[in-house]
């Protein structure tokens, strides 16, 4: 059967289904296997859908990825005809704002033929094995399914173009055509491409081989409620100790109600930049009454700019100006708020009592070291970003396709501040408290609202400038340590 081609118009992302084994025409309720997965991607942005069939062999599937991948534009996933998985599953790849290089992976480290060994650190996956490529200290297991960014696309057909030569010549080994994907992954890790770690959490995704395996794999999902798990995961997973408790929580609910009312993220925003503005008027005031329900606003504010991101996720409507936007009112808001309470404070304390005992000067302060906060920390990403493009040239050089073993870069455990940091993570209570220390906007918005209502402005901002001094020579430290390892 020759390759075939569906094509849609108005979308960015292409993908490629290797209907190359047998399992591929094992039927469920839906036709086949291979219908299955093309009715999913019809519900996902997937403009063309290309379908290489079986009978070339493992030479020349990944030739005909290499070609595809050659003349597409955009994002390209590659995935298996043989996958049972939920919609969601893959939508948790395709969908990811970034449009970058990432994986589909399981934290269930229970490695089968099907289930190639991955490790996963800090989000990426930065070793990938086959049946020829061993991965030691493996943590996770690929689940079949590939997107390759644009920008790696010319790197993808590259990869694709050895494997094939190598598969041909027998010096990968054994490899069978059911390998295509985990080669391309281990191909795409080793020459130094960040793979983002798309992780499947409880959802289901599994490649079959016969059809009691189909029937049982189809039968699983059914065990998961999607919308329920796409509810959830719109929470951020790694946020701060405020947030995830006090907010996290129960603020699903409010992410449900706005997506009911047809709220956009950025409408969330603004409501929340107002209710921002609300609280520092009522600071202005100076009052007890008046800070009590200032303090309020600016926690409910808080909530709503919680809210505005899992909505996003939720829905799934990102856009660069939204996150952009979402940034941006963060700062407005709290320094909006600064303005509030100095202003309060200053009305309360007449020159003939003390006057405002330099309030403005301490307001100041707090937004020139938040500052400082921020430049530190953006920076810092930013030169992590820029590495990371050039990364295959000089920080990660690419490492051959013919080693057996990948070592990738954990195999020497890390010393000093960084090795300590790392010991800290592995547990709970060190890694809350080294979550709360940064300082992050919900222990800051918090800060503001406890000391704003049962104090003053004044020990508001002692209480800033002292926890947020202390944030920043940490941050300084940690970003010098990792900067020089």
């Amino acid at each position: 059967m020759p390759e075939s081609t569906t094509t849609r118009e108005g979308l960015t992302a292409a993908a490629v289904v290797l209907a190359t084994t047998p399992a591929a025409r094992l039927s469920c309720a839906d036709g086949t296997l291979l219908d299955r997965v093309n009715d999913q991607l019809l519900m996902l942005p997937v403009r063309d859908v290309h379908v290489v069939p079986q009978g070339g062999g493992l030479g020349a599937d990944l030739r005909g990825v290499a070609k595809i991948a050659r003349i597409s534009t955009g994002t390209l996933v590659l995935l298996p005809a043989d996958l049972v998985a939920h919609t969601e599953a893959l939508a948790v790849l395709v969908e990811h704002p970034s449009r970058n290089t990432g994986a589909l992976v399981s934290a269930d480290a229970t490695v089968g033929p099907l289930r190639p060994p991955v490790r996963v650190e800090n989000g990426r996956v930065v070793a990938a094995g086959s049946s020829y490529h061993l991965v030691p200290e493996a943590n996770a297991t690929f689940r079949g399914v590939l997107q390759v960014g644009e920008a790696a696309l010319g790197t993808l057909a590259d990869i694709a173009d050895e494997l094939a030569e190598l598969a041909d010549t027998g010096r990968l080994g054994p490899v069978t055509p059911i390998e295509a994907i985990d080669l391309l992954l281990v191909g795409l890790v080793r020459s130094g491409v960040g793979v983002r770690a798309a992780q499947l959490g409880p959802l289901h995704a599994d490649r079959v081989a016969a059809q009691p395996a189909a029937d049982l794999a189809v039968t699983r999902l059914s065990d998961v409620d999607e919308a329920k798990v796409r509810l959830d995961t719109a929470v951020k997973v790694d946020d701060g100790f405020f947030a995830t408790f006090f907010v996290s929580s129960w603020s699903p609910h409010l992410v449900r109600l706005a997506a009911r009312l047809k709220l956009t993220p950025n409408a969330v925003t603004g409501i929340s930049v107002g209710l921002a503005v609300l609280a520092a008027v009522w600071f202005s005031e100076g009052t007890r009454g008046a800070q009590i329900l200032g303090a309020a606003l600016v926690l409910l504010s808080f909530v709503l700019d919680c809210v505005d991101g899992q909505l996003a996720r939720y829905t799934r409507t990102f856009s660069r100006l939204g996150a952009w936007v979402d940034a941006m009112a963060d700062r407005l808001k709290e320094y909006i708020v600064y303005v509030g309470l100095a202003i309060g404070y200053s009305a309360g304390h007449d020159a003939a009592n003390g006057g405002p005992e330099g309030i403005w000067r301490m307001a100041v302060a707090a937004m020139i070291l938040q500052m400082l906060r921020h430049m530190v920390d953006f920076s810092y990403k930013g030169a992590v970003a820029d590495a990371r493009r050039v990364g295959a040239t000089w920080a990660r050089p690419p490492r051959s396709l013919l080693e057996s073993e990948d070592v990738g870069r954990s195999a020497v455990p890390r010393r000093g501040v960084l090795g300590l940091a790392q010991r800290l993570e592995r547990e709970t209570v060190a890694r809350w408290l080294k979550k709360m220390i940064v300082l992050p906007i919900g222990e800051r918005m918090a800060l503001i609202a406890i000391t704003a209502a049962f104090f003053n402005a004044k020990v508001t901002f002692t209480a800033l400038l002292a926890w947020g001094g202390l944030a920043l020579l940490y941050q300084l430290v940690g970003r010098i340590a990792r900067s020089t390892s």
